[in-house]
């Protein structure tokens, strides 16, 4: 008897080492790197590969035979589920932040080289205003699985797409019954229940806006049963004669790169791409619009990092980012 209890005890032993293993799967995505880690042993490589290839075909901007891409050339398409639904989302963000959100800018975003087209030569102000005409998503419309929108308009759903595709990653995994994960796409997350390896919440982490490109983290918290995404201007910008940094990303109202002292932006939300789409949206509003805005919407939380006059970085937790 006390040998069987012996051996059941060191099967029972065995059976709590497997469960504590977690499958980590990485690669490269959207022209950036992704990781997804999830408590199971089976491999998802292949189903995972699959749905990026299928959003890819859908809505990215870099393949010219994408659903976007051919509406954007003004071919007659017809969407799929996963462009209908960023469509619906960009439309609510777009309305909430009075445009600040506007996946139409994206003509402006190539003229000044930060996009998939390459640059315009000789941009000047009357271009940039001759190409504000196709700028305003409130132009395309959707009627079932048909878009209609001016000739000229650029759809770009870049700042919202990889949110989404991190979000119909761990979709997938829900429905395999996963109960433990984390899916990072170029820096943007959703993490479900615990890293089951440490018995504890997923550790993550917000980077300093350090311009020399070196690496390092302003903030580390736990990340459970929710999303976040970091919008950041230090990676990529311009410098006028006189030394002012502009951001790569557009100002919607002016059809300029921000001229502005926020560098970094990050927004927990309950789904990866309404993030995804504030973080993008709150880089063009500025401090003091965002901490209005977050007034009316305290279901986002919010991690600012700034300049202060005397080029000093500063930061501001809003809606209890850090308290957690």
């Amino acid at each position: 008897m006390k040998q069987i209890t012996l051996l059941l005890v060191f099967l029972l032993s065995i059976s709590c080492e497997k469960e504590l293993k977690n499958t980590k799967l990485s690669g490269t995505v959207f022209g950036t790197f992704y990781e997804v880690t999830y408590s199971s042993e089976v491999n998802y490589e292949k189903q995972i590969d699959s749905l990026f290839y299928v959003i890819n075909k859908s809505m990215s901007t870099y393949q010219t035979n994408s659903d976007i891409s051919k509406l954007n050339r003004n071919e007659t398409v017809e969407i799929d589920t996963h462009f209908r639904k960023v469509y619906e989302v960009s439309k609510t963000i777009y309305k909430e932040t009075e445009g600040a959100f506007d996946p139409t800018i994206g003509a402006i975003v190539n003229a000044w080289d930060f996009g998939s087209e390459g640059k315009i030569v000789n941009l000047d102000s009357l271009k940039i205003d001759s190409l504000m005409l196709t700028v305003g998503f409130n132009k395309v419309l959707r009627t079932d699985h048909t878009i209609t929108k001016p000739k000229g308009t650029f759809l770009d759903f870049n700042a919202i797409a990889k949110g989404y595709a991190v979000d119909i990653i761990a979709e997938f995994l829900d429905k395999k019954g996963a109960q433990n994960y984390i899916v990072n796409i170029g820096g943007e997350l959703h993490a479900k229940g615990i890293n089951i390896e440490k018995n504890n919440g997923w550790t993550v982490g917000v980077e300093n806006p350090n311009f020399d490109g070196t690496q390092s983290l302003s903030r580390t918290l736990i990340l459970t049963n929710e999303a976040m995404a970091t919008s950041g201007t230090y990676r990529k910008f311009k410098i006028d004669k006189d030394g002012n940094r502009y951001a790569h990303i557009i100002d919607t109202k002016t059809g300029y790169p921000s001229k502005t002292n926020l560098l970094s932006i990050s927004v927990i939300a309950k789904d990866c791409m309404i993030a995804d789409a504030y973080a993008t949206a709150f880089k063009t509003m500025g401090i003091e619009k965002v901490k209005v805005f977050l007034k009316s919407h305290p279901e986002l939380k919010v991690f600012l990092i700034f300049e202060n006059d005397k080029k000093e970085l500063q930061t501001l937790s809003l809606n209890g980012f850090t308290e957690r």
